[in-house]
């Protein structure tokens, strides 16, 4: 049981370091801040992380792993209900780590580790993105030209990634506080995925629009 010990408190230093890095931003952020807040000395979380950056590496490490997984998943994504679902589960483990996506320009400028690995994020989700709409391609879903499969891949990868950024904007005192997640999720879902419209078969584009429009009822 003592061996244990170690990895407990990391693990919840990491917890608590999220929650703080996403309430006021990693910049506003210092390692004495995370220290009190978990309520042990400096000297405790130095052994655990020594420096700053290895707590937003450890921690960059966890959403890289959860948001590879969830890619792969875009292999079965046939209509825009599946497609919804998947859009949906992707900005949520956004929101999760939504830090990174706040402070984005800030942490690479100062990160080089993060920065290369970001690139490969970006890769990766335009990947997942061209599989997506292959498999409405092929199902029937949408209509779309070749030619104008990458640009509409890096389309929903640019709305993606800083999607965050427009909320914030928006709102900078209210955006990203957790009790506004659900209407921020189903709004950028619908940013999305609303360019696919003019792609999708008819019977799928009111489909979307009736998702839309139960879920912004449901959030009112």
């Amino acid at each position: 049981m003592v061996k244990k010990a170690p990895r407990r408190t990391a693990e919840r230093i990491l917890e608590v370091t999220l929650a703080l890095f996403n309430r006021f931003g990693e910049p506003n952020v210092s390692t004495t801040l995370i220290s009190a807040e978990l309520g042990i000395s400096p000297g405790n979380l130095y052994y655990h992380y020594p420096a700053k950056e290895e707590l937003i590496n450890s921690l960059f490490d966890r959403f890289e792993r959860d948001l590879n997984e969830l890619l792969n998943a875009s292999d079965g994504v046939r209509d825009v209900e599946s497609a919804w679902f998947f859009m949906h589960t992707l900005f949520e483990l956004i929101w999760q780590y939504r830090f990174f996506y706040r402070d984005l320009n800030d942490l690479l400028s100062k990160n080089r580790r993060l920065e290369t690995h970001f690139q490969s994020v970006l890769k990766n989700k335009t990947r997942a993105v061209r599989a997506l709409l292959d498999g409405m391609s092929r199902s029937g879903a949408i209509v779309i030209d070749t030619r104008e499969v990458e640009a509409t891949a890096t389309s929903m990868v640019v709305v993606l990634t800083y999607w965050l950024s427009f909320e914030y904007v928006r709102d900078p005192r209210h955006a990203l506080e957790p009790e506004n997640a659900q209407s921020a999720l189903l709004r950028g879902a619908q940013h999305v995925l609303n360019l696919l419209v003019p792609y999708l078969e008819k019977g799928q584009r009111a489909h979307l629009l009736a998702l839309v429009g139960a879920y912004n009822n449901s959030d009112k």
